[in-house]
């Protein structure tokens, strides 16, 4: 098996888990009365800070430890990447899926979740963990 589909297995593995964090996150927000649409952004951001710790010390690990700052800086760009296209792709999908075809919000959730998978392992592999230039 090649690096890149080593590395999409990996990528999914830590995303599986992040699905479960999201998933966990977005129930107890709505059994507490939160709106699924709010619940649905802290629930994807509360994924996209988990993903980002275990991305970086297992799907990204050989691409080398970094100093504190720089991990800083890599966390503010993984936000703005995959951060950005999970919460907008998952609020759009939530609303087709949970708001006008009124599947149930968890289902509605794993269906959106899998139509941004794809784009979030891309700009991972060449914007947020892009080997370093030497």
């Amino acid at each position: 098996m090649s690096g890149i589909w080593i590395r999409w297995v990996k990528f999914n593995a830590v995303g599986g888990i992040g699905i479960v964090v999201q998933l966990v996150c977005l129930a107890i927000l709505t059994s507490l009365g939160a709106n699924y649409l709010c619940a649905t952004a802290l629930a994807v951001e509360t994924a996209v800070i988990h993903n980002f710790f275990w991305h970086g010390r297992f799907t990204w690990a050989d691409r080398g430890r970094l100093s504190v700052c720089d991990t800083a800086l890599r966390l503010a760009k993984f936000n703005v990447t995959t951060g950005v296209l999970s919460i907008v792709g998952n609020l759009a999908f939530m609303r087709l899926f949970a708001g006008v075809l009124h599947l149930p919000y968890l289902i509605a959730n794993v269906l959106s979740i899998g139509t941004c998978s794809i784009a979030n392992f891309v700009l991972s592999e060449t914007v947020v963990f892009r080997p370093a230039e030497n």
